[in-house]
Parts: structure tokens; sequence; C-alpha cells
């Protein structure tokens, strides 16, 4: 998962969900027929469900264009990890290792 993102702080409502974890987010753009993406859904629900604070905000691309745009997704699956601001942290592409995202999350909560 690369570095910090510089992109301004991403908030519950930008990204259609009722609110933000605690302490971080693992926000994962998908798209129907992506295959990485059912495995990349499953890895961040388990990782979500480890970690106290943490929650996984799952984003059909296809539906939400003008954010992909704004946030500059190019494929999918595509996960950005939000610390407890909404800014971006972490962002990798393609289907991430379970390892990874919790090196991701322990960023994000520093």
């Amino acid at each position: 998962m690369s570095g910090r993102d510089g992109a301004a702080a991403l908030g519950a409502s930008a990204l259609g969900v009722g609110r933000l974890g605690r302490l971080a987010t693992l926000v994962h753009f998908s798209s129907a027929f992506c295959q990485p993406c059912r495995a990349t859904r499953r890895v961040l629900v388990e990782v979500a469900a480890m970690a106290e604070g943490v929650s996984h905000v799952e984003i059909d691309a296809e539906a939400r264009l003008g954010l992909v745009r704004a946030l500059g997704i190019e494929r999918t699956p595509t996960v950005l990890v939000l610390d407890a601001a909404g800014r971006i942290v972490r962002r990798a592409t393609g289907q991430p290792r379970r390892a990874d995202v919790i090196a991701a999350l322990g960023a994000a909560v520093r």
C-alpha cells in the first residue's frame, strides 16, 4: 500500500455512509464483475472485525463515478485507508494481502 495521498479529508457524507470508523476506515472501490474485488472484500471485512474502531465501506465504482474521478480511482479493486479524521493515509490497487492491510491500519491510527 502506498503512502500519504495528500488529498483533503473525506467525510461520511462524501462516501455515502452514516459515519466513519472511530479510529480508521477501509474504503473499498469495487465493481460487479471484478473477481479480485470479492477476495478484497473478504480480507477487509475480516481485518475490520479484528480491530475495534475500524470500519469497512464498499463503494460500487460504477454507481459513484463522480467520486471515482475526484479521487483518481483508475481500477478496481482500489482500497483507501482513512485515519479518524478521514484523511487518506494509504492507497492500494489490486487484491491486498491481509498483512499489508494490518500494516496500513497501523499508519492510520498513529
